[in-house]
């Protein structure tokens, strides 16, 4: 195949243990999926699950436990922090029942979706897109994915977040109001899912801002967990 310029790097992200790489097809997100981030964000009760997209490149892969550096982004004063169980996905389709789901999942990792909250805000009163806000370089921090096997039970895993050493989000991934295998059907119906799809899956309460050299470390029981420093 000849190109008028030359392709960009495959986006991929580690997987735990091993040498080879997950190749990431595209970014799909999960908003307000947890019932006490929903009210932190002034909604309630469980609404229909909606989602919004992040550019493929915009993953930042750690490698083992290594601190990655997530570079402070432009445009913005107010970043902030969301911690997230990201499934990725093996075997793709459309229209999966929410009893086959499970069976699409390839893998499991600690994620973040951080977000440009005065962006979102700003967004917001618009009735704008969110893309801004979301869809930024390197807005995705990802550590390595453990496959399901070797994952354990993740649908009753907890999920936390530290800055500085503080604790700032705590959870557990059976609060998510769309559990795991509903995610995926409903993504399902809207979208042609591929292999190398990554689903982060929505965040916990406890959403905060990040400032210059803070270090984040995240982590969800059985995988492995999240660092990231902020440049």
């Amino acid at each position: 195949m000849n190109y008028v310029i030359t392709p960009p790097e495959q986006a991929s992200v580690a997987v735990a243990g091993a040498e080879q790489r997950f190749p990431v097809h595209r970014i799909y997100c999960v908003g307000r999926n947890y019932a006490d981030h929903a009210r932190e964000m002034g909604s309630s009760g469980r609404e229909a699950p909606f989602f919004f997209t992040k550019p493929a490149d915009a993953v930042l892969s750690a490698v083992a436990d290594q601190v990655i550096t997530m570079p402070y982004p432009t445009l913005t004063g107010d970043l902030h922090h969301e911690i997230e169980l990201v499934a990725a996905i093996g075997k793709g389709g459309s229209n999966i029942a929410v009893a086959d789901a499970p069976g699409h999942i390839w893998g499991y990792a600690v994620g973040l979706d951080m977000t440009r909250r005065d962006l979102q805000a700003d967004a917001k009163k618009l009735g704008r897109p969110w893309c801004i806000a979301k869809g930024f370089d390197a807005s995705a921090p990802i550590a390595p994915i453990t496959p399901v096997a070797q994952a354990g039970d993740i649908a009753h895993a907890e999920i936390w977040l530290k800055v500085n050493g503080q604790a700032r989000q705590s959870g557990r991934i059976e609060q998510m109001i769309w559990n795991l295998a509903e995610v995926v059907s409903h993504l399902s119906r809207a979208w042609q899912l591929a292999p190398g799809d990554l689903i982060y899956t929505g965040t916990p309460a406890g959403v905060g801002a990040v400032q210059r050299g803070d270090v984040l470390e995240g982590g969800i029981t059985g995988l492995t967990p999240l660092h990231v420093r902020v440049a």
